[in-house]
């Protein structure tokens, strides 16, 4: 594993929460963004199905040097070739993408395939990062399942994580957790934030 690829995957290590920023246009992803970041969130991810991603992923990489930003919902070569052009740190799928391999290999970034079988998940984590996908899907207990096979596994927990239930994802052995939709309704992102956080420090019963 390259020095590169170490970096990026020991940030996402220290982040351990990696909200997903998923928007219907281009000014509320931005917006929650901006949020997210005044909140004390480094590393996250915007999604290629935000209208406007490009520009967003470019102005950010751009205007926060200090961020590790990623971009989720790659599922094609061109698509991954365009989030590199942009800048991205790291690329996010939500299945196993083959024919994008060869792209973030040339480029030495980080991507972090989706899958649900032991198979699917071993494949991932041999490059860097597995992503659990979706995660409710079986829940806490079939990850401490794959755990027990995949010791060394990173694997990100994406797809039905809560607010409430992201610090028993991360007690329970996922190398980080995302969360998507509810942090992006919440009322008050940096209170909700602010409470993940206090549970995670607290640790879960799990």
């Amino acid at each position: 594993m390259s020095d590169a690829l170490r970096s990026v995957i020991d940030r996402l290590e220290t982040a351990r929460i990696v909200p997903t920023v998923r928007a219907h246009d281009a000014e509320s992803a931005d917006r929650l963004a901006h949020t997210l970041w005044g909140a004390g969130v480094r590393a996250f991810e915007f999604t290629a199905t935000t209208p406007g991603w490009r520009e967003l992923v470019a102005r950010w990489t751009r205007q926060e040097p200090g961020g590790l930003l990623g971009l989720g919902t790659v599922t094609s070569a061109s698509v991954a070739e365009a989030a590199l052009e942009a800048g991205a740190h790291f690329l996010v799928s939500p299945f196993q993408v083959p024919e994008v391999r060869p792209v973030v290999d040339a480029a030495d970034r980080l991507f972090v395939e989706g899958g649900h079988s032991p198979t699917e998940l071993r494949a991932a984590a041999l490059r860097g990062v597995a992503k659990l996908f979706p995660a409710h899907v079986g829940g806490l207990a079939y990850l401490r399942s794959l755990r027990s096979v995949l010791p060394g596994a990173r694997i990100m927990a994406t797809g039905g994580v809560r607010l409430e239930t992201a610090a028993d994802w991360l007690a329970a052995g996922a190398f980080t957790v995302s969360i998507g939709r509810e942090l992006a309704e919440a009322d008050d992102v940096p209170a909700a934030l602010q409470r993940l956080r206090k549970r995670q420090e607290a640790g879960s019963d799990v």
